[in-house]
């Protein structure tokens, strides 16, 4: 028979071992959110340091509504795919549904309990324990315990105290595990979207000049070259940026987009490499610069060309050695970054006029990728309506079209605005178009003045503001149905005014 002091002393064994097993258990399920592998953990280190038998933690399907076994300790890989338990079904299956713990003195005597897996061919003499996973009302699944208990080993109001404690962290890590997924999925789910979404099979363009551009975008993105795009603004440079990107290896990384012309010279650096608290006045506290948030991935400057001479040194640097300091600081940040930058300015002027570094445009124009503008490529202007007419069609719940006239004002036109000019036009147009045919004469008056050929090398601009007048009348009349009121409405002038200007330019209706 045991002294009092031998089984103070067991109890304290015993005591220590049950805290060890607790910080145990929240140790791994803090170490990462792999849910399996974090449950496997904490069986077994129930096992070895609570001499269990065998552990399960069952959590629940809410598809199938079947119980399933996805950590145990004791039981062979066989034995764990057979552990399947419906709610209400065996011991498991009512402490789920009881939402109460429930303890088998014996289950060689218990008929509730099923022995599914199969894993115990004697069950006289085990003892289990069986404890409802849960968060507040919410129950997750639950985690089963054999034991074969002495008076060395403590008893089961011991055991059942330290399971419910258990139950209690893997709830928490469950919810926080089916958190993190779901936001790993929303996560995935936008970057698909993205990586669609700026694709280079998005990227519309049947011409030539677009398929060579194609071409080179699928070469540059396998690569860590550093891009150089020039064109004109609103060519699509953002978007060939971005699709290099998300066609690279880096596309599950960050893409940070800074245009060098949209902060005042005084705040770029900061914006750019970041700065310390107090650096400066207003900096109440540190913050990261473009090039740290694009670590691993991919930074897109934008108007490099705009981009002070001040400044030029720090790029190339970085550039170069991969690393810069922040504002206030002199601890040097190394980055794993690529750099794509663009301009719609000729930087080999800048550099004549000495406003850029010749070596930074040479580590800049590794690979110059050249844009077309709209002009140059008129061929794909159809489809890029036909496109985009689609897209603000679908999200102004719409049907507008051009008619024939109208996409022949489109096709004249020289798009000074490139494709961002057209996008912005088809967009006004089915917003704000009154029918669902749109005319030559619903378009805005700049198409109609662009698209007016000139009547001669020599004509002054009063003979071309006379043409470009006398055929916006005409317009105006053929869709109106030669009613002159209705004609003059549509102008915005008298009826008194139009009849002034008919007779003027001598137009009469067809026969």
């Amino acid at each position: 028979m045991k002294t009092g002091t031998t089984q103070k002393r067991d109890l304290i064994v015993r005591k220590n071992r049950e805290l060890t097993a607790i910080l145990e258990v929240s140790k791994v399920l803090t170490e990462s959110f792999k849910l399996g592998k974090n449950l496997q953990s904490v069986m077994s280190s129930l096992g070895t340091l609570l001499e269990m038998q065998r552990g399960c933690v069952f959590l629940l399907d809410h598809i199938s509504g079947e119980l399933r076994i996805v950590a145990a300790h004791g039981l062979a890989k066989q034995n764990i795919a057979k552990g399947k338990y419906r709610i209400g079904e065996g011991i498991v299956g009512r402490v789920l549904e009881k939402k109460k713990p429930m303890v088998i003195p014996n289950i060689g005597k218990e008929p509730l309990f099923l022995n599914k897996t199969g894993s115990r061919p004697a069950k006289d003499g085990i003892s289990f324990l069986c404890v409802p996973i849960m968060l507040k009302s919410e129950v997750l699944g639950v985690i089963s315990v054999d034991r074969i208990y002495s008076e060395k080993l403590g008893n089961v109001d011991d055991d059942l105290r330290v399971l419910e404690i258990v139950a209690s962290l893997i709830a928490q890590f469950v919810k926080l595990w089916e958190s993190y997924e779901e936001v790993e999925k929303e996560k995935e789910d936008l970057k698909r979207e993205l990586k669609g979404k700026y694709s280079i099979q998005n990227m519309i363009g049947l011409s030539d000049r677009m398929q060579e551009v194609f071409e080179a975008v699928h070469r540059v993105s396998a690569s860590k070259a550093t891009a150089l795009l020039r064109g004109e603004s609103g060519t699509g440079k953002e978007l060939v940026a971005k699709a290099i990107h998300y066609m690279s290896p880096r596309s599950k990384e960050a893409f940070i987009k800074f245009n060098c012309a949209s902060i005042p010279e005084g705040l770029l650096e900061s914006e750019l490499f970041g700065h310390e608290k107090g650096s400066f006045t207003g900096a109440i506290s540190s913050r990261s610069g473009k090039f740290e948030l694009a670590n691993k991935g991919t930074i897109f400057l934008d108007e490099i060309g705009d981009l002070p001479p001040s400044l030029q040194p720090k790029i190339l640097r970085v550039l170069q050695e991969r690393e810069f300091e922040r504002v206030g600081s002199d601890k040097t940040v190394k980055v794993d970054v690529r750099i794509i930058t663009a301009t719609s300015r000729n930087l080999e002027t800048l550099i004549s006029q000495g406003k850029f570094r010749e070596d930074l445009y040479f580590r800049l124009n590794v690979i110059p990728l050249f844009l077309p503008s709209l002009r140059d490529r008129g061929e794909d202007i159809p489809i890029l309506i036909e496109h985009f007419l689609e897209a603000f069609n679908k999200e102004n719940k719409r049907s507008v079209a051009l008619d024939k006239n109208a996409l022949q004002v489109f096709l004249s036109y020289q798009w000074p605005g490139n494709v961002r000019e057209l996008e912005n036009t088809i967009e006004r147009l089915v917003v704000m178009s009154p029918s669902e045919k749109i005319t030559a004469s619903d378009l805005p008056v700049s198409l109609s003045i662009k698209h007016v050929k000139s009547v001669g090398k020599s004509a002054s601009l009063t003979a071309n503001v006379k043409e470009i007048e006398k055929a916006n009348i005409i317009n105006a009349l053929e869709n109106n149905g030669w009613i002159q009121a209705k004609a003059a409405r549509h102008l915005g002038i008298s009826s008194r005014q139009i009849g002034y200007k008919i007779k003027k330019y001598g137009i009469e209706p067809p026969d």
